[in-house]
C-alpha cells in the first residue's frame, strides 16, 4: 500500500472540487474521488495517473456518506484530508420551487458534509493528525432571498466548521473554511444564476485561483478564508450594515440585471 498521505475530495467532478483534488494530488497526496458522476469522475483520475481512486456517490441520498465510510473502511483508506466541496443550490422564491430540489440542497450541503466529517474525523483525532477543508462561500454571511436556502446552507457550514475547529484546537487536526464569491466553476449555469447581477456586475473568479488559496489557508491551518481582496471588504461591510439593507442588497444582487 502507498505510503503517501490521503486526501478524500468530493464534488471532484467538476469546478473547485476538480482542481482542489488536481492541485493535492499535484502536492503528493493520494486523492479519493467522491461524485456522482463516475465517468468525468474516472476521466479525471486517469489524467491524475496513479494514486487516484474513484467512488461515484450521489451525495443527495442520505445513504451515500456511510456507503463513501464502508467502501474506505473495506480498502483500508485513512484519510489525512478530507474537503467537503459538494455542494446544491436551486435559484427562485422559496414558495415556488420544488420542495424536492430544496431538501437535496440540504441533504448534499449540510447532511452529507456533517455526516462525512463525523465518521472521518475520530480516526484524525486518534492518530492526532489530519486536515478538513470545507467549502462554504460569501453566502454564508447574510440571507439571500431568490436562494434562500442555499445561502442558509452557507450560514450552517461556515458556523460548524469554526466550532469545530475551535474545539479540535489541541488535537492536531485543523479545520479551514473556505469562502468563494462567484466564481467560474460551472455551479451558476446548474443553479441557474448565471445571468444574476451577483454574476454579471464583475467577472467570477477562476476557479482554479480559488482551489489554491483553499489549499493554502488549510495548510496553514488558518480557520477562515475568504477568496479575493474585494470579497473580504463586502464581507467586512455586511458586519457594519444594518441587517434589513444587506438582505436587499443581496436580493438585488440575485436578480437578472
Amino acid at each position: 500500500m502507498s505510503q503517501r498521505k490521503t486526501a478524500l475530495i468530493t464534488g471532484a467532478s467538476s469546478g473547485i472540487g476538480r482542481d482542489l483534488a488536481r492541485l493535492l494530488s499535484r502536492d503528493g497526496y493520494d486523492v479519493v474521488l467522491v461524485a456522482r458522476s463516475e465517468a468525468k469522475l474516472r476521466e479525471l483520475a486517469a489524467s491524475l495517473g496513479t494514486g487516484a481512486t474513484v467512488i461515484g456517490a450521489d451525495l443527495s441520498d442520505p445513504a451515500a456518506p456511510r456507503r463513501v465510510a464502508d467502501e474506505l473502511a473495506r480498502k483500508g483508506v485513512a484519510v489525512e484530508v478530507l474537503v467537503n466541496c459538494a455542494g446544491l443550490g436551486v435559484a427562485g422564491p422559496f414558495v415556488e420551487n420544488d420542495l424536492a430540489g430544496e431538501l437535496a440542497v440540504i441533504q448534499v450541503n449540510i447532511v452529507a458534509l456533517t455526516e462525512l466529517t463525523k465518521r472521518l474525523l475520530p480516526a484524525m483525532v486518534a492518530r492526532r493528525s489530519g486536515r478538513i477543508l470545507n467549502v462554504a462561500s460569501t453566502a454564508a454571511f447574510q440571507p439571500g432571498p431568490g436562494m434562500a436556502v442555499y445561502y442558509a446552507t452557507k450560514a450552517y457550514v461556515l458556523s460548524f466548521s469554526e466550532a469545530i475547529a475551535d474545539e479540535l484546537r489541541h488535537t492536531g487536526v485543523t479545520v479551514t473554511t473556505l469562502c468563494p464569491g462567484p466564481t467560474d466553476s460551472g455551479f451558476a449555469a446548474v443553479a441557474g444564476v448565471g445571468a444574476s447581477r451577483l454574476f454579471t456586475l464583475s467577472a467570477p473568479a477562476r476557479s482554479e485561483d480559488v482551489a489554491r488559496a483553499g489549499i493554502e489557508a488549510m495548510k496553514r491551518g488558518r480557520r477562515v478564508v475568504i477568496h479575493g481582496a474585494k470579497n473580504n471588504v463586502l464581507a467586512l461591510l455586511v458586519r457594519l450594515t444594518p441587517r434589513r439593507l444587506v438582505t436587499v442588497i443581496a436580493r438585488t444582487l440575485q436578480e437578472r440585471a
